[in-house]
């Protein structure tokens, strides 16, 4: 217990003072060092966008009182060839790993063993299983090919909306309608990609815009492949592909 004093300590610092700059003047409590959500929105928030911000980006509030800049998390993906290293951020966070190159310091706390001197070793895995995947969820937008969101796409778009999502696919001529051009999403919303929108079409909640129900309800598809039941694995496949759309989006000159 006495190696967890340092790590406790700092992690109490970090989110009082985020605490006191954020709410300053609206009488709010210091949150606890461990809160009962598991959700990746929610530890992120309490224990990275102090430094990180709530973005992702390294401007946090505390950002600037450390000796190295926190990395920007939502470049991790297109600084590793376009595929999210998922199990290097895992390992990092857990602190089983090597700290990521990409990060550029080892001044982070290691949150595995801090979430585990708290609650259960289930619970600590479940809690960094999905903030990894929320942190997966923020990734800037990247049409590499190893990009988790180009595989979707190619694996389950390409065949009918075509390799660069113009709706020329090889099934294309195959169905009752043509598929339509991926690409133009941005152009008919006024110059802003509809990244809701887009979400609820892949998801199948919101088909009849789509125009046609032959596209697969992916949403459904997704919790059905084994492995991927989870809300949060879905989600997270959901928003690589519609963070693919977006990276593809044809602007207006």
């Amino acid at each position: 217990m006495i190696s967890m004093v340092r790590p406790l300590a700092l992690v109490t610092i970090l989110i009082s003072t985020a605490a006191s700059l954020t709410g300053q003047g609206r009488g709010e409590q210091t949150p606890p060092i461990l809160i009962e959500s598991l959700a990746g929105r929610d530890s992120f928030d309490l224990y990275c966008a102090a430094c990180h911000g709530s973005g992702g980006r390294g401007d946090g509030p505390v950002a600037s009182a450390l000796r190295l800049r926190p990395a920007d998390l939502t470049s991790l993906a297109r600084r590793s060839g376009g595929a999210f290293p998922r199990e290097a951020v895992r390992a990092f966070v857990a602190g089983t790993g090597r700290a990521l190159a990409a990060h550029g310091t080892t001044d982070m706390p290691v949150w595995g063993p801090i979430f585990r001197a708290f609650e259960s070793d289930a619970r600590a895995r479940e809690r960094i299983t999905n903030l990894v995947i929320y942190i997966e969820s923020i990734q800037a937008p990247t049409t590499a090919p190893d990009d988790t969101g180009s595989r979707l796409f190619r694996t389950y778009c390409a065949s009918c909306h075509g390799t660069t999502g113009r709706g020329n696919g090889p099934l294309a001529e195959q169905l009752r309608r043509m598929p339509p051009d991926l690409t133009q999403f941005t152009k008919r919303n006024g110059g802003v990609f509809p990244s809701e929108r887009v979400y609820r079409i892949v998801d199948g909640r919101d088909i009849p815009s789509h125009g046609d129900r032959e596209m697969p309800v992916w949403g459904d598809v997704f919790r059905e492949v084994s492995g991927e039941s989870s809300a949060a694995a879905v989600k997270a496949r959901i928003d690589a592909i519609v963070r693919y759309l977006s990276g593809i989006q044809e602007r207006a000159v």
